[in-house]
């Protein structure tokens, strides 16, 4: 909010610049001028490095806001960034035409192609206007991760390549419009180069994780045991994450987000994997000795913000998995918490033995919800006809004194979000982490 603030006020400074730009625009508001294409563009680009700086590791906005949230605002300011850059686009073809109508074809030659550095701009707007496409979500359901997330890292590109024009204008040539945009984009590239590439490989080179151990699970999932030096100084806790890249095997380029399935130690860390996708036939096949490079730890349901004594857990499929890392720490007394697991099959669900177990050793109610989706887009299973809010109320009667834990994927931790609201528990004692892309 703050940063989107910021962004407004600057560009609008420096759009207008003189009181007299700023008293005509007031008086021809829907008169288009060269103003006009500048603002949106600007307002764009401002926009475009929050949603780099966003995505780029900052291990305090991790902690504040958690991934989950951090992704929503990236995408929210993505709508934003490209309705804005497309306006920006299209307001300067048509300023360029009003200024020369006999001529507007060479007129739109000149902006897109022929004026300084424009080609490449061009180049990298198509290239944004790919990876905005792809990342539609019907988009995204239709082709794998590792495409989406090859072609998703192509916006660095688009990006590099519509700098230039902006840096070399002679609107951006005097007065502090220099440092601010020139600073701007090195703080964001700076921001990406050392949390997602410098922590990742000083980390790796230091703790030294090798996978020691590969176990199939239930419903096709595999559980990977690494070894490293001294991973206590990762700081990692119970029911976090990290983007994992297993060195000797293929598609080792693209990391993957996994939580940890146990509770961490000083020299061993366990995940899961679920059987879905590439990357989930990849585990299956690693082999023992590989090296691993993580980036993390990420993650904010480590259960450290709780405002009441009872815990509320909701899992689905493989989301099970920081909660079976988390219920080995938490500090609990018998019958503090209780955990929901939704899942398809119960003799295929993944850890569902060890979370039985570590639920009885631990004193924690298990309630397992078995059976195939609703087609209303439910949280409950098929044979459950109770609305979402009244069911839950049901199973957990005290569920508004209690904090809220959920993990599983966007569309089932979207209903049992507003399943819990509805059943009156407050906004600030939910915690999401979703198992999506």
């Amino acid at each position: 909010m703050i940063g989107s603030v910021t962004s407004i006020l600057v560009t609008t400074w420096i759009a207008f610049r003189t009181p007299g730009a700023a008293l005509y625009f007031l008086r021809h508001p829907l008169q288009v001028q060269e103003v006009h294409a500048l603002l949106t563009g600007l307002l764009s680009a401002n926009l475009l490095v929050l949603q780099v700086i966003f995505l780029a590791r900052l291990p305090w906005l991790e902690r504040a806001w958690g991934r989950t949230v951090l992704m929503r605002r990236h995408r929210r300011l993505g709508q934003w960034s490209f309705g804005l850059m497309v306006a920006h686009v299209l307001l300067f073809a048509v300023q360029r035409q009003l200024q020369d109508r006999a001529r507007p074809g060479a007129a739109l030659l000149r902006v897109f192609l022929l004026d300084p550095w424009m080609l490449i701009a061009t180049i990298g707007t198509l290239v944004l206007v790919l990876v905005v496409v792809t990342s539609a979500t019907r988009a995204r359901r239709r082709i794998r991760y590792e495409s989406w997330h090859l072609i998703h890292l192509w916006a660095y590109v688009g990006i590099a390549l519509a700098l230039p024009h902006q840096l070399v204008s002679r609107d951006f040539a005097t007065g502090w419009t220099v440092p601010y945009w020139w600073g701007l984009y090195l703080a964001a590239l700076g921001a990406v180069l050392w949390f997602r590439v410098g922590v990742p490989i000083v980390r790796s080179a230091r703790h030294r994780l090798r996978v020691v151990d590969v176990r199939p699970e239930s419903g096709g999932a595999t559980t990977i045991t690494m070894t490293g030096r001294c991973l206590d100084r990762l700081r990692v806790s119970a029911g976090q994450f990290f983007i994992w890249r297993f060195l000797g095997s293929s598609g080792r380029t693209r990391g993957h987000p996994y939580s940890l399935s146990a509770a961490p130690t000083a020299d061993r860390l366990r995940i899961t994997v679920g059987r879905t996708g590439d990357a989930g036939r990849r585990a299956a096949g690693l082999q023992i000795g590989v090296r691993v490079v993580v980036e993390g730890p990420y993650g904010s349901v480590v259960g450290d913000r709780r405002r009441h004594p009872r815990l509320l857990l909701l899992s689905a499929g493989i989301g099970i998995t920081p909660f079976r890392s988390l219920l080995e720490r938490l500090p609990l007394r018998p019958g503090e918490a209780v955990l929901i697991h939704r899942v398809h099959d119960s003799t295929t669900a993944v850890l569902l033995a060890e979370m039985t177990e570590l639920a009885r050793r631990r004193n924690v109610e298990l309630i397992v919800l078995t059976g195939a989706r609703r087609a209303d887009g439910s949280w409950l299973p098929a044979g459950h006809v109770a609305d979402d809010a009244p069911e839950l109320q049901r199973l957990v009667p005290d569920v508004a004194d209690r904090d809220v834990l959920i993990c599983g994927p966007p569309e089932w931790t979207t209903a049992v979000r507003a399943a819990t609201l509805a059943a009156g528990v407050a906004r600030r004692d939910v915690q999401i982490e979703e198992f999506g892309w």
